[in-house]
């Protein structure tokens, strides 16, 4: 009540100087109008402007500054409950990312049960033009030894070139310094897969006998021979077939069953006989 006496009185003075000034305009020459105008503008506008900030700070209207505080607080509040939400979405993100790594390591135990093997993820990648190997997390702790043959669900990877207490390297069967004795499943015709400098995909396929007949989409795998991978491993399939005009030098690019690029979780197979 005493706020709405107080917008009240404010009204009759602002209503005081409008009539004074009406009749201070009504009572002057028509000439003099415009000077006159200009003085009263000047005069009375800051007054007039102030006593109209009086009246809706009387009135109530600073509320709007009081809504802008409240709105900051609110924003404040949400952007914390973003961020603890945030928090909760990676670390169900890492859960999964567990979950589906064990499961992965399932499938694989399954698909090679007649191997003894253990899992292992890769924590570094060494890759360039000349060389292609992966690190693993196991090593001679967990009974990892040179020469030991590492797979994938989709099939070979390599095989173990040193270890250490907790870790091991494998030399990837796309690096360019590994050969692989290998065979064409549908014919059994041996040849040998080495890594090229063109291709990080694909393998190229050598010393195919002159009689084979070879085919694009033939599966090729591992022939066992060599004394480092174990027989019927799966390798790749042949993409394309070359031939030369000396028959004894064509080949073929054989593309990789593995995703190299995307490879994270293998097995290593701790000896090259089956259970």
């Amino acid at each position: 009540m005493y706020k709405n006496k107080k917008t009240g009185i404010v009204g009759i003075i602002i209503t005081i100087i409008f009539l004074i000034l009406l009749v201070v305009a009504t009572n002057t020459d028509v000439s003099k109008v415009s000077y006159i105008e200009n003085i009263v503008n000047n005069l009375v506008m800051p007054i007039q402007n102030g006593l109209t900030y009086l009246k809706n700070k009387i009135a109530g209207n600073d509320s709007f500054f009081e809504s802008i505080e409240v709105l900051q607080s609110e924003n404040e509040e949400l952007k914390k409950k973003n961020s603890e939400l945030e928090q909760t979405l990676r670390e169900f993100e890492v859960v999964k990312a567990e979950n589906d790594t064990l499961k992965e390591y399932l499938n694989l135990k399954n698909k090679y049960q007649n191997y003894s093997t253990i899992p292992a993820y890769i924590i570094n990648r060494d890759i360039t033009n000349y060389s292609n190997t992966v690190i693993i997390n196991v090593g001679s702790e967990d009974g990892i030894q040179e020469n030991m043959t590492v797979i994938a669900d989709e099939g070979l990877v390599g095989h173990v070139i040193s270890v250490t207490a907790h870790t091991a390297k494998v030399q990837t069967i796309i690096d360019t310094a590994t050969a692989v004795t290998s065979k064409i499943s549908t014919t059994n015709d041996t040849i040998i897969v080495q890594g090229t400098l063109e291709d990080s995909t694909a393998l190229k396929a050598t010393y195919i006998p002159t009689d084979a007949s070879v085919l694009q989409g033939d599966s090729v795998e591992t022939s066992g021979i060599g004394g480092i991978y174990p027989k019927g491993i799966h390798i790749g399939t042949i993409r394309e077939v070359i031939n030369t005009n000396n028959i004894t030098d064509r080949y073929a690019i054989v593309e990789t069953a593995v995703n190299f690029r995307k490879l994270d979780t293998v097995l290593v197979i701790l000896n090259n006989e089956t259970k």
